[in-house]
């Protein structure tokens, strides 16, 4: 369903210098929001808050609509977007927590480092490559023996509570306090590198490493791959005091996705009023997963965090790159395409070679991301996390999940219980239409279920 504002046609042909064709190794920045909905940004229609600096991007690229990730919660959306390949084959289902919980669930400690990194393929062709943010990947807890983001093919990294590696830690102020306080000081066990920093401006801290990290990649004339992986707008919100408003959860949430989006514009503007990385980087900015329930927003779409219903798991994707896509102001409301694609897609456009004898999920979908629309040919398959077969007062959530061309199906993980949704005509999922297309039903039951068969199993049957 379109934004709020008119969606226009679209401009063919980017400004003439990209009219050459981009380098062979274009920039790429990575933007991954935490928690946030698909109509949270004000380009997509958000009216209680203002996003102007993505919003800015999404003026001169373009906006996708149909864009999924491929879990409905953050580690596994994570790991899907990092690597090409569903995030089950990494046995990393549900967000990572405490040792013990992970094995209760069926889970790993954290991802494998042989996984497929789209950051150590691009580091091998001669990339920059720095990780600022959440990781959530492994090293969080009581996991303290976890690889170090390091090892997964990042030149730098600086993260938060759920991660491997220096950290920023939160401090918390609230209206009237002169002292804050710490949350997450367990964190101090994953090692030294530390340091302490409100949390309403930890995006900023997160930028602040960024921005050297461009500059010495530019002063040395190399590429740079960046993941810009900010806490924000996950709960508990600590927007900056003067922006509390009535204390309400909506408006805490509110004030700290505009507070997230004015400290992500000056990596923007850095980029944005550098004609050299202006005409040869690539920004891309979507979310992990649906928005918590009261706070974000999925638009049109049902559901929340945690549910395979397209509120879960429908992300708005903004692409920038005056030099490199090939519409702008654009809105593409038809291509199907999901984050495993992201990584081949990726791959093909800086001309770097993949790992040899990966097989990737995800397809290359090159012009589709530069604007030229169509959609990936294989379905998209989901298995909810295993530990939320209950979540937001739904007491038996689908199982599985599939998106194939029009039809969304949803059912129990042996077939039963089937929703049927034609997207074309409900992306609401209001009216199930599985016993008016038993064959369709019966199709996409099959497939689905072949696929989650074909996965490494995780607990979620048993936890029922």
């Amino acid at each position: 369903m379109p934004a709020a504002e008119a969606p226009s046609t679209g401009v063919d042909g980017p400004p003439s210098a990209a009219t050459e064709g981009p380098a062979d190794q274009p920039n790429i920045v990575l933007v991954f929001i935490d928690d946030m909905g698909w109509g949270d940004f004000s380009c997509f229609g958000n009216q209680d808050a203002g996003t102007p600096h993505i919003d800015r991007l999404a003026r001169e690229g373009i906006r996708f609509e149909q864009f999924y990730v491929n879990s409905p919660i953050c580690s596994p959306s994570r790991t899907a977007i990092s690597t090409g390949q569903y995030p089950q084959r990494w046995r990393i289902t549900s967000y990572l927590n405490n040792r013990k919980d992970n094995q209760r669930r069926g889970m790993a400690q954290w991802l494998d480092p042989k996984a497929p990194m789209l950051a150590r393929s691009l580091q091998q062709a001669g990339y920059a490559t720095g990780h600022f943010g959440k990781w959530h990947m492994g090293g969080q807890r009581d996991v303290n023996d976890a690889p170090p983001i390091t090892d997964y093919g990042f030149d730098e990294s600086l993260t938060n509570f759920e991660g491997m590696g220096p950290k920023l830690l939160p401090l918390t102020l609230k209206p009237g306090q002169t002292e804050p306080d710490k949350i997450w000081q367990r964190a101090e066990i994953l090692g030294e590198a530390y340091r302490w920093m409100l949390r309403s401006e930890i995006t900023t801290g997160f930028v602040d490493a960024a921005l050297p990290f461009i500059d010495k990649a530019a002063a040395s004339g190399k590429p740079f791959y960046i993941n810009l992986w900010p806490d924000d707008v996950h709960s508990p919100f600590w927007p900056p005091v003067d922006t509390w408003g009535d204390g309400s959860k909506r408006r805490l949430y509110l004030s700290v996705l505009e507070a997230m989006d004015q400290q992500l514009g000056r990596l923007f503007e850095r980029i944005q009023g550098d004609p050299k990385l202006r005409d040869n980087t690539l920004i891309l900015v979507c979310s992990d997963n649906g928005p918590e329930l009261g706070a974000g927003t999925a638009g049109p779409y049902r559901g929340y965090k945690t549910h395979l219903y397209e509120g879960g798991i429908r992300s708005p994707l903004v692409v920038w790159g005056p030099g490199i896509v090939k519409r702008h102001n654009h809105i593409d409301g038809q291509s199907v395409l999901s984050a495993i694609d992201l990584t081949p897609t990726l791959l093909k456009l800086t001309h770097t070679p993949p790992p040899e004898g990966v097989t990737f999920d995800g397809e290359p979908l090159v012009d589709t991301l530069l604007g030229d629309g169509g959609s990936r040919e294989a379905p998209i398959f989901f298995r909810r996390p295993p530990d939320r077969n209950a979540f937001y007062g739904d007491e038996d959530l689908p199982d599985l999940a599939v998106r194939s061309g029009k039809w969304k199906l949803l059912c129990e993980y042996d077939g039963s219980e089937a929703e049927l949704y034609d997207l074309s005509i409900d992306d609401a999922e209001a009216n199930n239409v599985a016993e008016q297309n038993p064959d369709v039903t019966a199709q996409l039951i099959k497939s689905v279920i072949d696929w989650h068969r074909s996965m490494p199993p995780d607990n979620g049957p048993e936890l029922e």
